[in-house]
């Protein structure tokens, strides 16, 4: 049996608010760590049958780029749910959500712009 470790460095800034967040794979082709602005790590615990959850994102993250952030890990969720259950109708509904939450974000972003 192999293992791979993933490493996750978050750099914080005097009032503990994440300023840089790098990872790095030791299975990755990436020779240098690789940079990100949010992270959502979850764990399931089957013991206490509940989600662990780690939600971190540097204050250089713009709201726009957060909202694309969870449209993007919405839609691969729900991916990642028709692999492991072939519930093609529940996946269905869960890109629709994550569609039309991406909609009314852009429309917001839109009449706030008007303003």
């Amino acid at each position: 049996m192999s293992t791979s470790t993933i490493t996750i460095d978050v750099h914080l800034d005097k009032d503990k608010v994440p300023e840089q967040i790098t990872w790095k794979a030791d299975n990755s082709t990436a020779d240098e760590a690789q940079k990100a602005r949010a992270m959502m790590l979850a764990f399931w615990d089957a013991e206490d049958k509940s989600a662990l959850r780690i939600d971190l994102w540097t204050k250089d993250m713009m709201v726009d780029e957060m909202a694309d952030f969870f449209y993007q890990t919405m839609m691969t969720m729900a991916d990642t749910y028709d692999r492991a259950t072939h519930h093609h109708e529940l996946v269905a509904d869960m890109k629709t959500f994550a569609k039309s939450f991406f909609q009314k974000f852009r429309e917001s972003q839109l009449q706030e712009n008007a303003k």
